[in-house]
Formats: structure tokens, sequence, C-alpha cells
């Protein structure tokens, strides 16, 4: 737990977007990412105290690259397997540790990176009345970065849950936890899960 000194104001009106965690960046996927069994507990813990205000993305890939704009489809022709026309089905879904909390927690998908390239997230948050999103999943320095500045941008107050973000890099991964730290004060905040059930009590 954080000291009387901190800084981190009580959570309130929020939502956790729980970013992109799907079978094909699950250990043995296409896109595995070393660590998210690692994370995993964290994540579970945090949506088990609010499965009601979760929302979890999936990243979506093309059937084809061809339906993809500009340098999406140099992208996919260089990952053609991660299209739809050659991945299974289930490695889009989620793990299934979290697909059992569905519902009453809910999903969206995407087509890009971010959470907000679902046109429809921004205005469903807006009309819940939500201030701030909290923040868990994978990558941390892909989908998890682009969704934190497009919140930012939004005006949101954004919660990263630090110990419940993955990346396939390490060096990446750690990059960003620095970014955050020093350069979004005033916009985004850091917390463990444990912290965040300190503060977050609605």
């Amino acid at each position: 737990m954080r000291d009387s000194t901190s800084e981190v104001a009580p959570i309130r009106d929020a939502v956790h977007l729980c970013i992109d965690m799907q079978n094909i960046f699950a250990p043995g996927g296409l896109w595995a990412t070393p660590w998210m069994e690692r994370v995993l507990p964290a994540i579970v813990s945090v949506v088990s105290c609010h499965p009601v205000r979760t929302i979890f993305t999936r990243f979506i890939t093309p059937q084809d690259p061809e339906d993809r704009p500009g340098q999406w489809q140099s992208y996919f022709h260089r990952w053609h397997q991660a299209t739809r026309r050659h991945l299974p089905p289930s490695a889009l879904e989620l793990v299934p540790a979290l697909s059992r909390f569905i519902p009453p927690a809910a999903v969206i998908d995407k087509p890009a990176y971010s959470a907000f390239s679902n046109a429809g997230l921004a205005s469903l948050l807006v009309e819940k009345k939500v201030s701030t999103v909290v923040i868990s999943g994978a990558e941390t320095d892909v989908c998890v970065l682009s969704t934190v500045l497009s919140a930012v941008d939004l005006g949101f107050r954004v919660v990263i849950v630090e110990d419940a973000l993955c990346s396939s890099s390490d060096v990446g991964h750690d990059a960003l936890m620095t970014m955050y730290r020093t350069r979004f004060h005033g916009q985004v905040d850091l917390v463990t899960a444990e912290e965040l059930a300190e503060f977050w009590r609605e």
C-alpha cells in the first residue's frame, strides 16, 4: 500500500478496459506474450471485483490484408498467417480465465491497436458518465499504449494497473512505464492491483 503522501485520488465513475487478453497472445499463440500467464492472476482479481464495470477488447484481424487501409495491408501481408483466412477462430477469443466473466462483463471488437478504434467505445463511456478508465492487458507498448494515449486525448483520467500489463518486449515495457510516470503526471496514475482495490470502491 501507498503511504499517506500518495497523490492517487479516489477512483470513481470508472470502467476497467482489459486490452486484448486473447489466445493469440497466450503461450502457444501466434503472437505469444511470454509473461501473460504471470499477470493473469492480477487481471482476474481486478475483473472479479468489478465484473459489471469491465469491458474486454479483442483485436480482430482482417479476413485478408486488403480489408485494411494503407500500411495495415503491408503489415498483414507480412503476418498473413494472422489473417482470419488462416487463423483458427479460437485464436481471437479471450483466454478462458477471463471469458468466464462474460456476462456481466462486456466485449468490444476493434480493428486496430487502440480500444477507441471501435468508434462506439467513447460514446458508450460518455453515455455511462465514465470519467476514468482503468487499464490492464496486452501489450504495454502497443495496444495498451495506443489506448492510453487515445483516452488521454479524449479527456479521460487513466489508471494503469502496473502489475496487470504484459508485453513481449521487456525493454518496451520498461520504457513505457517510465514514460507514464514521468510524462503524463495529472492524467495517468499507476497502481498495483492491490492498491486499485483500495482506491476503487464503487
